[in-house]
């Protein structure tokens, strides 16, 4: 079903139309309606219709105003524009602004249907269009490389889930069950001082960055090709090439990746001239490690220093080789940062046993547990001062959270004492959340006071006062004050204006004035809708 606003001035028209006219039938569901386009846009704002329809001729502000505000607001909305008036101007103006049917009063009920079941087909062809499986296939089709290797570059830097990581590979025809993976960088560093003399005009001296990489990009990819599963693609200006083992005895996969980039280096020196240098890291045995290796490889080209450039450096080399050991497991860390900030106490407690169940059972050396240890306490101080709490504060003067975890006689007893430390944390940030979001609301509530006689004053206008986005502060309002920023203002005006109705002689028109209303009959108006009765009434009754 699509939201429709009813926009209209005559409340026998707004009546007729609702029970009249079959909407659910015609696959449409009245959601509000208005009677006049200032009131309609303050619902549409908080409705989000599909389609208005709306009289052009109505106080305050008329139907083609409202169109104009629609079409800047939310250009997806439908708009249908009812009128007795069939002038050419009323016609031209609903065209320029992109008004989507016309329909001239008086009009039947199945004329009335008509015209909504052809509103309901345009807007499910425009459905249709986006959710065009063809389409969409094609465009897949053409945006796939660039998929990949936006896919390959977010594994050079963090962890993914491995069922997220199972289901990129399959639809990208990449590894995934590779026996070992590895990354290399090609990376290009200027020469200490030209070998020969080479002319002004040639790539080296281009100065154009994009130019050589594209270049080097080329060799990598005609060499890499016939290594099955090898990839090259530009990252933070080098060239990474990873490999995956699919297959073949490790031993051969890896002779056939030193000769390929050893050729890789001496085509690129020999034919762009450029002076360059791989770094080649260590072989992992998931992509979701891959991080792993290429840190590895950018550590492996600091050795170009000790070893000279132009080289090909294998970090297993210059290093020895280390073991897997434990480490803090980065999708681990990120649920533990998450639940002390947003979970609940059940889920930080999982959080914590899911990282504790990396050390029990393992064979580690207790320097080891230490750093794992270490890197948890860490993480956890560092979101403590990110939310603004102070440590000491909290635990008391001289408390030391990196040296009071070692203190304890075995894993279940340190496990048990930083969970009851995550919880306390968790429970202050949990408090200064709350008091952050009373911060907010008291500071609009204040500056509405302040300001609600300005006719200008809206949630948007508050919002650039606040620093705060729309959205985040409409949902912080309502959670706290129960009613919409919208609501609560139109409550102020008309609470001040009845304290106004009944303690001085003013006019209508000066209290209108006063509470922030430029046009008097418009403030009769809603006077009127939110008490019941209008301004005169109101005083005549308050005095009586």
């Amino acid at each position: 079903m699509y939201k429709v606003l009813l926009v209209d001035d005559e409340a026998d028209v707004r009546e007729g139309l609702v029970q009249e006219i079959h909407w659910g039938a015609c696959g449409f569901t009245i959601e509000g309606t208005a009677e006049n386009g200032r009131e309609a846009m303050e619902l549409a704002e908080r409705l989000e219709p599909d389609v208005v329809i709306t009289d052009i001729s109505m106080p305050f502000q008329d139907g083609l105003q409202l169109a104009a505000w629609l079409r800047e607001h939310q250009p997806l909305c439908k708009i249908v524009i009812l009128t007795g008036y069939d002038e050419f101007d009323y016609a031209r103006q609903a065209i320029t602004l992109r008004v989507d049917e016309y329909l001239l009063k008086p009009f039947s009920a199945d004329s009335f249907m008509e015209l909504l079941h052809k509103i309901k087909d345009k807007i499910d062809r425009e459905v249709a269009e986006r959710e065009d499986v063809r389409q969409l296939k094609e465009h897949y089709r053409t945006s796939l490389p660039l998929l990949r290797e936006s896919f390959l570059a977010s594994l050079l830097t963090r962890k993914l889930p491995r069922t997220i990581i199972e289901e990129k590979t399959r639809n990208y025809g990449l590894p995934s069950n590779g026996a070992c993976y590895l990354a290399s960088v090609l990376a290009l560093y200027p020469a200490a001082e030209d070998k020969e003399k080479t002319s002004s005009s040639s790539l080296r001296h281009s100065g154009d960055l994009d130019l050589m990489l594209h270049a080097m990009l080329n060799i990598a990819k005609e060499l890499m090709d016939p290594l099955s599963y090898g990839s090259a693609f530009i990252y933070q200006d080098s060239i990474v090439l990873l490999t995956a083992n699919d297959g073949l005895e490790d031993e051969a996969w890896f002779n056939d990746l030193q000769v390929t980039l050893d050729r890789l280096l001496k085509s690129v020196l020999h034919y762009l001239k450029l002076s360059v240098t791989i770094g080649v890291g260590s072989k992992v045995r998931h992509l979701s490690d891959l991080k792993h290796s290429y840190q590895d490889a950018l550590l492996a080209l600091d050795y170009r220093l000790i070893l000279g450039a132009e080289k090909v450096i294998f970090i297993d080399d210059v290093e020895s080789p280390r073991q897997e050991g434990v480490r803090l497991d980065e999708l681990k860390e990120q649920a533990l940062i998450r639940n002390l900030k947003l979970g609940t106490a059940e889920e930080l407690s999982e959080a914590i046993s899911h990282i504790f169940d990396e050390l029990i059972g393992a064979s580690c050396t207790i320097h080891e547990v230490q750093v794992y240890l270490l890197e948890v306490v860490t993480s956890i101080l560092r979101t403590a001062k990110e939310s603004g709490i102070e440590m000491e504060e909290l635990f008391g003067a001289g408390f030391q959270l990196h040296a009071e975890i070692f203190k304890f006689s075995g894993l279940e007893e340190a496990k048990a004492w930083l969970l009851d430390i995550s919880l306390t944390i968790r429970k202050h940030i949990s408090s200064s959340r709350q008091h952050s979001y009373k911060d907010i609301v008291e500071k609009a509530l204040q500056y509405t006071r302040e300001h609600y006689v300005d006719p200008e004053l809206s949630l948007q206008k508050l919002c650039m006062q606040l620093h705060i986005s729309t959205g985040y502060f409409s949902g912080v309002f309502k959670k706290e004050i129960k009613m919409t920023y919208v609501q609560y203002l139109m409550q102020l005006r008309m609470e001040t204006a009845k304290e106004l109705l009944r303690s001085s002689d003013l006019k209508a028109f000066e209290i209108a004035e006063r509470v922030g209303y430029a046009d008097p009959n418009y403030f009769s108006f809603c006077f009127k809708k939110q008490v019941g009765i209008s301004p005169k009434e109101y005083r005549a009754q308050a005095r009586g």
